[in-house]
């Protein structure tokens, strides 16, 4: 299995992403964004 990118809403209510390794380990996390396009636009 592949890495994947997560996006979620945090609970500040920005948008933020995380890489997760297939093992499950998250491998990145992003900055916090305001909107869901540019939190896209991020990865």
């Amino acid at each position: 299995m592949t890495a994947k990118f997560e996006l979620f809403k945090d609970t500040a209510g920005q948008f933020r992403f995380h890489l997760k390794a297939a093992n499950g380990e998250i491998i990145a996390a992003s900055q916090g964004y305001t909107s869901k396009a540019a939190a896209q636009n991020g990865i």
